[in-house]
């Protein structure tokens, strides 16, 4: 049986008061006061961290006021890490088991200091229906310019406010203002899917793939089967705004692709401290499922949001697939590291605690897996569309080996969309890790 570990996050915990926890056991019990619960963060941070030999011994736990900067002010000591953090347990539990958040349900990116574009809207969210979509820009949150937002609080804060007021530019130009207020937003893990005639009878898979959370993996094995049934070989996995999410979801992923070329060989090694790799260190090997394919060769649609199991999927494959896993957009974010989730009152701490390398022994991306054929996100056309950029330049790759070069609309060139200064701090719920999802 799979481990349900998160690899943005931690592991799938069930809710509080039940008879048992998925994941790694804590180091002691938590007292509920303030001070119980710093002092759980101090010892399971020793216990558990990826790097606890660069934590110091002692801390007066009397100079953090709560276990959130602890943990903030513990994890400092390490620059590569940005993503330790506690969450609500109710919260954390709702995402990884239902694939929900309470929030507007859009995802946005800056395309310069005060020009900030959605990137996706999340269907029969509260956004979707106020009208917001995909490549609109936000020019006022509740009446204030966005330049403003960002030299005072920043636009993370703001979108913490319900009701809020959204002034809008339509990509045609059209603008318009409309209220909307937090709900909770379910996540469609797969949105869309189809097997592209390539000609002279070759047949390509694509698949859109949003979120590495349970509610996937029925539609996982769905989507495969068809490929199978069809004799699909080559497959493009559109994981551009993908952030991770479950090693398990991950793993399966990597079953469906891999397991017939690769059947019974490593699909990824996971390494914890040198306190904790005796007992929970382990290596993953590919299964053959009904649905798995007879893979040929893998096209990965990534952004700098690709991150975590998405990029655990890539390297995993990376020694299997016919030359190679092929990266098409940019290149991804790095987070070869994931986190276990550790229970406390009604909270979950979940330090990174381990990180993966596949079977030729490569793990270290902490720069991101480096892009084969760069392409725009252009957000004034859908998604996966045949005239979506990352489509021609995936499809092209299929067909002749080559990359076409890299071009927005009109011969503009391509700005740094994907930079990593662009992108917001790691740390918090992980709905709005990586993908910057409000």
């Amino acid at each position: 049986m799979r481990k349900s570990v998160v690899i943005i996050v931690a592991a799938a915990l069930t809710a509080c008061g039940s008879d048992s926890i998925t994941g790694p056991p804590q180091v002691g019990d938590a007292a509920c006061s303030n001070d119980g619960q710093k002092q759980f963060v101090f010892d399971n941070m020793h216990a558990w961290y990826l790097w606890n030999d660069l934590l110091p011994v002692q801390v007066n736990l009397n100079d953090h006021a709560t276990p959130e900067a602890l943990l903030a002010f513990l994890s400092s000591f390490q620059p590569l890490d940005n993503f330790s953090f506690i969450n609500s347990a109710e919260a954390d539990a709702q995402f990884f088991g239902e694939g929900k958040f309470e929030g507007f349900g859009f995802s946005s990116r800056f395309i310069t200091a005060d020009d900030l574009r959605l990137t996706r809207v999340f269907s029969g969210s509260p956004a979707a229906l106020g009208g917001l979509a995909r490549g609109q820009r936000i020019l006022l949150l509740n009446g204030r310019t966005i330049a403003a937002i960002q030299a005072d609080e920043g636009v993370n804060a703001v979108f913490g406010t319900s009701p809020l007021d959204f002034t809008m530019r339509e990509v045609g130009g059209t603008e318009f203002t409309v209220s909307i207020a937090h709900d909770i937003v379910t996540i469609d893990p797969v949105p869309q899917w189809r097997i592209i005639d390539a000609g002279a009878g070759r047949l390509v898979g694509y698949l859109e793939f949003a979120q590495f959370i349970s509610t996937a993996n029925p539609v996982l094995d769905s989507v495969f089967a068809s490929f199978r049934a069809a004799n699909v070989n080559d497959v493009i996995i559109d994981m551009r705004y993908n952030g991770g999410g479950l090693v398990s979801t991950a793993e399966l992923l990597g079953d469906y692709l891999g397991g017939v070329i690769a059947n019974n060989l490593v699909f990824s090694k996971t390494q914890f401290n040198s306190d904790r790799a005796a007992a929970n260190n382990r290596t993953e090997f590919f299964d053959s499922l009904a649905s798995s394919i007879s893979l040929s060769r893998l096209v990965v649609i990534a952004t700098s949001g690709t991150a975590s199991a998405s990029e655990l999927v890539a390297n995993g494959l990376d020694p299997f697939a016919l030359d190679g896993v092929t990266i098409v957009g940019s290149n991804t974010f790095g987070k070869p590291v994931g986190q276990v989730g550790l229970e406390f009152c009604d909270k979950i701490l979940r330090p990174t605690a381990f990180q993966t390398v596949n079977a030729d022994d490569f793990g270290d991306y902490f720069g991101g897996l480096p892009v084969d054929c760069a392409a725009a996100d252009d957000l004034s056309v859908a998604v996966g569309v045949d005239t979506d950029p990352n489509m021609i330049a995936a499809m092209a790759y299929l067909d002749s080996g080559s990359c076409p070069v890299a071009s927005l609309p009109g011969g503009q060139a391509k700005p740094a969309l994907d930079a990593k200064v662009e992108q917001p701090d790691r740390r918090g719920p992980p709905w709005r890790e990586f993908a910057d999802a409000y």
